[in-house]
């Protein structure tokens, strides 16, 4: 069930900061989408290739898919054709392979950098290191024509120590303001910093999140 009054209370103040909300709605049915739809909402995140195709024909032409899983490369080709954001980069071969995938459907696919900031091994996302060898390797994207590498992704620890999701997020704005002030400099689209979620959004936009990524504050718990 939608909550609707959260949504209105969320949307309105994410809007007053110029942040962007995600809705993810990930084993919601499309009718707890078209519900949000209804009263603006149009980017929407999912976690699973399967889940987000048999989805994306059944609801309006207008909504910005955003795909912030975990993306093996041989589901690429299934997402190209439609998909806004691709929020979970953590290679370049994944990088490669949607550069290829883009190309056979005529599309410029916008992609995400994720980075490993938590203290779980079980995340996915490259170190600061791995993230720059990436943008030097394809000079700063423009060896892939048919990818834009518009920013980061992070997620934080699950953990009640608010300190340490702080430090996290903090890291990842650091960064993310080291590469637009250096290899990314020269790129106006570098510029989405993906971090937060239900349980730490506010804090990850005290520490520079432009883009947040909400649930089970909208859709309800699964």
């Amino acid at each position: 069930m939608v909550d609707t009054v959260a949504y209105e209370r969320i949307s309105a103040r994410l809007e007053s900061q110029h942040v962007t909300l995600v809705a993810v709605s990930k084993t919601k049915p499309a009718s707890d989408i078209e519900a949000l739809y209804a009263m603006g909402q149009r980017d929407f995140g999912e976690n699973y290739v399967q889940e987000l195709s048999g989805k994306q024909p059944q609801l309006p032409a207008d909504i910005r898919w955003h795909f912030i899983g975990h993306l093996q490369r041989n589901k690429v080709r299934f997402i190209a054709p439609f998909v806004h954001l691709i929020h979970g980069v953590d290679s370049l071969r994944l990088l490669e392979t949607v550069d290829k995938e883009a190309a056979r459907a005529g599309r410029r696919i916008d992609c995400l950098l994720q980075v490993h900031i938590a203290s779980e091994e079980t995340k996915f996302g490259m170190d600061a290191g791995e993230i720059r060898e990436l943008l030097m390797a394809t000079d700063t994207g423009r060896k892939l024509p048919n990818v834009r590498i518009c920013g980061l992704m992070g997620m934080a620890s699950f953990s009640h120590d608010h300190l340490l999701v702080r430090r996290e997020f903090q890291g990842l704005k650091s960064l993310f303001d080291d590469l637009r002030s250096g290899l990314m400099s020269s790129c106006d689209y570098f510029s989405i910093l993906s971090m937060g979620m239900s349980a730490d959004h506010e804090t990850a936009i005290e520490e520079g999140s432009n883009m947040v990524r909400i649930g089970s504050l909208l859709f309800g718990v699964r």
